[in-house]
């Protein structure tokens, strides 16, 4: 994982960005995921307070898309922000979401709250799954309709579990097209 100041000119790159009390090791998983399954070299910024500001009382929830506007006004460091809460996430049309993403945008949000198991391994599989999904989206790529590829919507931690940690061959042939573009 690269850390600040060991990023290359034009060296694909995305932050994340820990929020409130969450797992290091979560964090560190999702970070070498993302640079082994999409060559994303990861930095991963400083602990980010709760986010008290979109709690959203009537639900016992947390807004994702609160926290990914904020997400948003972080200028420093990369283009990209992956964001890794330990709160419940919702959104004002779904019940639960695992992680929110911008299509084509800055930010994204993933949620541990969910993902747990007595199995640690199982969790972080599970959080690298969500990464790599909700960073597929920042890279405008939108949901899959082949089963067992990254980019299918999943709605259920059982079809999360039966959810290979792979892109199909066109997602993934547009995930390298598409930071090519980007990074060069």
């Amino acid at each position: 994982m690269a850390r600040k100041g060991s990023r290359k000119t034009g060296e694909s790159h995305i932050d994340i960005v820990p929020i409130g009390h969450v797992d290091a090791l979560a964090v560190s998983v999702v970070a070498a995921n993302l640079q082994t399954l999409m060559g994303l070299n990861a930095d991963t910024l400083p602990l980010h307070p709760e986010p008290e500001y979109a709690y959203l009382a009537v639900r016992s929830q947390y807004a994702a898309g609160k926290i990914i506007k904020e997400l948003e006004s972080i200028d420093e460091g990369s283009r990209f922000k992956l964001g890794i809460v330990q709160c419940d996430l919702c959104t004002p049309i779904l019940k639960f979401v695992f992680g929110e993403s911008q299509l084509g945008g800055k930010a994204a949000v993933i949620s541990l709250h969910r993902l747990q198991d007595k199995d640690p391994a199982r969790t972080y599989l599970r959080a690298a799954k969500i990464g790599l999904h909700e960073t597929g989206h920042l890279l405008g790529i939108g949901h899959c309709q082949t089963h067992d590829c990254l980019m299918a919507f999943v709605s259920t931690i059982e079809k999360l579990d039966g959810q290979p940690a792979r892109f199909c061959t066109a997602c993934q042939y547009e995930i390298s097209r598409t930071l090519k573009y980007i990074f060069g």
